[in-house]
Order: C-alpha cells, then structure tokens, then sequence
C-alpha cells in the first residue's frame, strides 16, 4: 500500500471516528512512527511492516479519542516539547498567549536590573513555568499542583530547570512568598459542572476531572485564584488567568471590585480567552 492511499485511509478512519482535525493527526502519527517530516511523508517516507502496524494501533487509538498528545508522549507549547500522558492536562495552544502574556510581563521586570518572581499555579504539565525559564533563564520561577499525578509529569518537565516546583493546593500555597511576587500566571479548571455533555471527549475522558470543572458557573478556582494572587503579589504585581469563552465578563468582574487594570484577552480566534489585572 502506498503511504498516500495508508494516509487517506488513516484520516477517513479518524473522521468517522469524530475527530476534528482527522488529516492532520494521521499526518502527524504516521511522522511519529516515521521519523520524517510532515511534508514529506508522500515524498519519501517509506513505512514498513513493524511501522505500518505500530501506525493503524495509533490511528485505533485516536480513533477513540484518545488524545494525540497522549499517543505520541508530548506536546508543543511556544518554544519547548512538553511531556503528556495519562493522568495530566495536555496543554492548549490557546493557553500559549496567556504564557506570552506572563513572560512578557516578567521581562519587564527583568528590564528594571532585577530577577522576576513568578508563580504559576494549578501547574498541570508545568508547560507555562518550562516556558517562563526557557525564554527568560534569570526568572525565579515556583509553581504548583495538587493532582499527584499532573506533579509526577510537572516533575519530568522540570527537573533541571531550576524551577521550585511544590506539590499542594493552591489555595494556601507559597506563604513565604507573600508579598513579594512580580507575576501570577494560571490556566485554572473552569468548565461549569452542567457543560460535561459538551465537553469534547479527549478532555472529558482523558484530561484530570480536577483539571476540568469548578463549580455550577465554572469560577469556583478563578475566585480562589483571585484571593491567592492578591495575597501572593506585591503592589504593582500582576495576574494573568485563563477562562471558558463563554466567561469574558464574568471572569473579569471577579477581579474588578479591588484591583486595577482590569482587562480580557481574546485568544487567536478572537474568543475572549484571559483576564488580567494589577494589584494597586
């Protein structure tokens, strides 16, 4: 069989198996299993038997929606490949421009002639803090996460780094850092208990339920985020969080009643994304 009739045959598996993307992510698996690029898969890619079934398992397993990242053991997020796998929120790509945001505002930090603080809560993969140390080296970086197994892959992605990765709830964490901290930054469960029906399966299935759901309205964890941010910054400091779409006012006016600056972000799609504000 040819690699273009394997891949047609790949994507209209995963198409009828409900996958958004079925072309792309039988590209992507059959790169995995390859070794070549993307773009040249039917050019030169040549698969043999041991890959051809190694491949079609992957392309079952997709079909099940199981999540890509899942399949292949990573995901991209900005500039770094971070490790995923059963049992840890697999990164979006929305949430890169919240990461942008962080290490944008600690580099202004970083321009005063001194080391940002920042802290990530709700660290899951820690993809956000790997990529706070990635692009800015001399950030003092801490985060957590309270799920044991998301720290057991934060671990894996950030043993190295220098990160002070602690394991525990947000809500009462880094009390020696009150005060004191430059940037928070956090992609925080937010998908209200009633949505589960309309929650893809790769995220409803696979990614941790603690990751996912926060109360009847989906702002249970922004309103903690919101005390432990206050409590965490020093005057001046700032806080970045993710939402739903669906949240680009209710988010905010968790924020408005005693913090400054107080602003919403759209995401690629231009669909409101994240909040910012500044503590006075």
């Amino acid at each position: 069989m040819s690699t273009r009739r394997l891949l047609e045959e790949a994507a209209s598996t995963l198409e009828q198996g409900g996958v958004a993307s079925p072309r792309h992510d039988a590209e992507v698996l059959l790169s995995h299993v390859t070794g070549t690029p993307r773009a040249l898969l039917t050019l030169t890619a040549r698969v043999d038997d041991v890959q051809r079934r190694t491949y079609l398992e992957m392309i079952a397993a997709r079909a099940r929606r199981v999540p890509l990242q899942h399949i292949t053991g990573t995901a991209a997020f900005r500039y770094v490949d971070v490790e995923v796998g059963p049992g840890v929120f697999v990164p979006r790509p929305e949430t890169e421009l919240l990461a942008g945001w962080a290490i944008d505002a600690a580099r202004e930090i970083l321009q005063q002639g001194r080391p940002p603080v920042v802290v990530e809560l709700c660290a899951g993969s820690g993809a956000i803090s790997l990529s706070v140390v990635h692009e800015l080296p001399d950030a003092r970086v801490h985060a957590v996460e309270l799920d044991e197994s998301a720290h057991g892959w934060a671990l894996r992605n950030l043993d190295g780094t220098g990160v002070d990765l602690r394991r525990g709830d947000m809500a009462d964490a880094f009390p020696d850092l009150d005060g004191t901290v430059d940037v928070v930054v956090v992609n925080p469960p937010y998908i209200p208990l009633d949505a589960w029906e309309s929650v893809a399966p790769e995220a409803r299935d696979h990614d941790p339920q603690l990751a996912l759901w926060s109360g009847d309205d989906g702002l249970d964890a922004m309103r903690v985020v919101e005390q432990v941010a206050w409590r965490l910054l020093r005057s001046g400091g700032v806080v970045g969080a993710e939402h739903a779409d669906a949240q680009g006012e209710t988010a905010p006016a968790v924020f408005t009643s005693r913090w400054a600056e107080v602003r919403d972000h759209a995401d690629l799609a231009d669909r409101p994304r994240f909040v910012t504000a500044r503590r006075p």
